[in-house]
């Protein structure tokens, strides 16, 4: 793979500043995240919206598709998106570009009344929200390499995903007091009108300009990256051209690096597993053990804190030891926490051995970041994350489907565990066949931020 200089890349923005400014997107981000995707929005469509949906498939069917085929472009583009930011030079301008894209659609869906013929605009905003979304996380997470140094790479990573869930639970609070606690026609302490869906959607207007507001940051704090004329074909390859780039890369990563292959492969199973431990939490904790419908949201609002104080402190271990323990151990503690709520009922153990599991999904998320950024050829970091993004929803379906399998094959939700399970499990038999990363660490590298 064609090497550039490393100086282009590698510690030329570690100040303290640059690293507050870079997780200051993180912090932002988690407006679509928490609130458009996962809490609020999402379920607005399916439950209000979409509720009177004439036919035979429901509107939570509608939904995953939605989402689906937005993750399907998603994989077809981050790889050579990737590689043309590095490229060209470009990555802050098309964070720029991406970020104020997905602020738009979340904007745009203030528009979606509680109406079921809207079910199809808000569809829309959201799929193509979430492929704008994780389009825009190529170029940020490739940013890592310069808000950090070698020896810092591990904190700063779990730095910017503690400041993700922070920012996530701040917003959801606001946004539960402001907007949706209580009963009847008005909700929130702004007494807010729920006819038409009206506080929800100013919860997604809010949401917007709180994305809005804090991606700014990064954008006049960290400077582009400096353009190199080490393989000029590839910043004037088309957009087919552009695959034959990519396809020659991967050859020779794979003939010179199939450490990073295997990486790429093992990171995409073991993350689908973390993203099911959340998606699926939820409903686990209403329909096996007994929580409330009103603690759903309190539960999610702890579980955010214990991962987010979790990366954070595995991002100082994940700089001393290395991200491949920190991850190995995380997927080891939660296999131990799934199996134990595997056996357990009741709300009690629920939020015990549940926030136990969540615990660690920040650790492995953050690490599993820094890994990458560790393996990544200087100035190869885009093309890199472009694959990651790619590997992560080529198998995306995993997680989902053993929850389900296990979950017919049982009949019973509780089931739906060990199906999670088996996906970490195999994410780690996966991840531990692949070496970890030299860390290169030596004490005249100024620590990023300190």
């Amino acid at each position: 793979m064609t090497e550039v200089d490393a100086r282009a890349t590698v510690g030329q923005a570690a100040g303290r500043g640059q690293v507050v400014a870079w997780g200051f997107w993180d912090w932002g981000s988690s407006a679509f995240n928490a609130v458009i995707l996962t809490f609020v929005f999402s379920v607005y469509l399916t439950d209000k919206v979409g509720d009177d949906l004439p036919g035979g498939i429901s509107s939570s069917a509608w939904l995953g598709w939605a989402l689906g085929i937005a993750g399907l472009i998603v994989a077809v583009t981050a790889p050579i998106s990737g590689q043309r930011f590095d490229a060209t030079a470009k990555r802050k301008r098309s964070l720029a570009v991406l970020t104020a894209l997905t602020i738009l659609t979340m904007a745009l869906m203030f528009f979606v009344h509680d109406d079921y013929h809207d079910l199809w605009i808000g569809l829309v905003l959201l799929g193509f929200g979430s492929a704008f979304f994780e389009l825009a996380n190529v170029p940020y997470n490739a940013m890592l390499r310069q808000v950090s140094t070698p020896a810092t790479v591990g904190r700063v990573s779990g730095f910017g995903w503690a400041m993700g869930y922070f920012g996530g639970i701040l917003l959801l609070l606001i946004c539960y007091l402001g907007f949706i606690a209580g009963d009847g026609d008005n909700r929130g302490l702004l007494g807010v009108p729920t006819d038409d869906g009206l506080n929800i959607r100013l919860v997604a207007m809010l949401a917007a300009v709180w994305f809005a507001a804090f991606c700014l940051p990064v954008l006049f704090a960290v400077p582009e990256l400096p353009r190199t004329t080490a393989d000029p074909g590839a910043a004037k390859a088309g957009f087919f051209g552009s695959y034959r780039v990519l396809w020659r890369d991967l050859r020779e990563l794979w003939s010179v690096d199939r450490r990073t292959v295997g990486f790429l492969v093992a990171s995409a199973i073991f993350r689908d597993g973390l993203a099911g431990v959340f998606t699926f939490g939820a409903v686990l904790a209403v329909r096996v053990y007994g929580i409330a419908d009103s603690d759903v949201l309190l539960f999610g609002i702890a579980a955010n804190v214990v991962a987010a104080l979790g990366a954070i402190v595995a991002g100082r271990f994940d700089d001393r030891i290395g991200p491949k323990i920190v991850i190995v151990v995380s997927l080891v503690s939660m296999l131990i926490c799934g199996a134990a709520l595997v056996v357990v009922s009741g709300p009690l153990m629920f939020w015990i051995f549940g926030l136990s599991l969540t615990v660690f999904v920040g650790p492995a998320q953050a690490s599993a970041r820094s890994f990458l950024t560790r393996l990544a050829p200087p100035g190869r970091e885009g093309q890199m994350f472009g694959l990651y993004t790619t590997t992560g929803r080529a198998v995306s379906f995993m997680a989902p489907t053993l929850f389900g399998l296990f979950v017919w094959l049982f009949d019973a939700d509780r089931a739906g565990i060990a199906g999670l399970l088996v996906v970490l499990a195999v994410g780690l038999a996966a991840l531990l066949m692949v070496p970890g990363p030299d860390r290169a660490a030596g004490p005249e590298q100024a620590p990023a931020g300190e």
